[in-house]
């Protein structure tokens, strides 16, 4: 049973990362994005610091330890979330905003064999390239929409550079993280996230939340299902593989994101897009399957 249920887990991972795409976009009338950004991971570091007295998580003995959650807090939460959010609200194009996002496992590919020494073998590089085609498929409808000229570089620039700042994080974590305890180093990256968030919130001047309803819905998701369940779904598989095996599961995002807002939203789903989600599983399989010659 143990076995099984940890074969549900890189498929639970990405239901819930995509699912934050959903939840940002039915929060946004009610709240700017910074604003519920830093509340988000102060909402959430409160919850795993909670989580983490009950399991009774050891905490790091040193302040190196604390500081290495902490800093892969500020990469993968604060700064890839709070420009992920920014660049959308800014005028860049979600489609657009979700490529971006998908060339990051390319980046961890290429950098992991000489910082981790991982072997990144023929097969991973297949799978990696037949994953980042599928996603190309199912973003291609929109980005055939949109006239690059009018694309806001900075926009694109601050989303260049969350996707940098989340392979950034990818490689801290697996590198100075990987025997910390999961809850204890989960609830440091939130910390970290929070403190480059609230800041940059006010400085911004995005502080404007509408209590609702359907904030209160969004943001308890965000919390407990998108944040929680899915930063200890990261962590542990970070933990379990290589990493960039683990990076190529974030091609899967954006077409299981488009049935979500299919079914929440109503947005259709064109033949290419849905043979581009057949791809990107097959390419996550071969990506993500056991790579022969691979050192551990």
């Amino acid at each position: 049973m143990s076995r099984f249920l940890s074969s549900l887990i890189p498929a639970a991972f990405v239901l819930i990362w995509a699912s934050g795409f959903a939840a940002a976009r039915y929060v946004a009338p009610y709240a700017e994005p910074l604003a519920f950004v830093a509340v988000r991971l102060a909402l959430v570091a409160l919850v795993l610091a909670g989580l983490a007295l009950v399991l009774r998580a050891r905490w790091p003995r040193s302040a190196a330890g604390w500081g290495d959650g902490m800093v892969a807090g500020v990469l993968m939460q604060g700064i890839y979330v709070a420009g992920v959010f920014w660049s959308v609200h800014r005028g860049l194009p979600s489609g657009i905003a979700a490529l971006v996002g998908s060339l990051q496992p390319l980046l961890t590919a290429a950098v992991s064999q000489p910082l981790l020494g991982e072997r990144v073998t023929p097969r991973r590089w297949a799978g990696i390239g037949l994953g980042f085609l599928g996603a190309g498929l199912v973003l291609g409808p929109k980005l055939g929409a949109v006239d690059g000229a009018g694309i806001p570089p900075d926009a694109l620039a601050v989303s260049l550079a969350a996707m940098l700042a989340m392979t950034a994080g990818t490689l801290w974590q697996k590198r100075r993280g990987a025997g910390a305890d999961l809850v204890a180093n989960a609830c440091l990256q939130f910390v970290g996230g929070t403190a480059f968030a609230t800041p940059l919130a006010l400085v911004a001047g995005e502080t404007h939340l509408t209590l609702s309803l359907p904030l209160g819905l969004g943001m308890a998701w965000s919390v407990l299902v998108n944040s929680v369940g899915g930063i200890l779904l990261l962590l542990a598989l970070i933990r379990r593989g290589a990493v960039a095996g683990v990076a190529s599961l974030l091609f899967l995002v954006p077409p299981v994101s488009a049935v979500i807002a299919y079914l929440m939203f109503g947005e259709t789903l064109t033949p290419v897009q849905i043979a581009g989600m057949a791809v990107a599983a097959a390419g996550v399989g071969l990506a993500s399957g056991p790579q022969t010659g691979a050192r551990r």
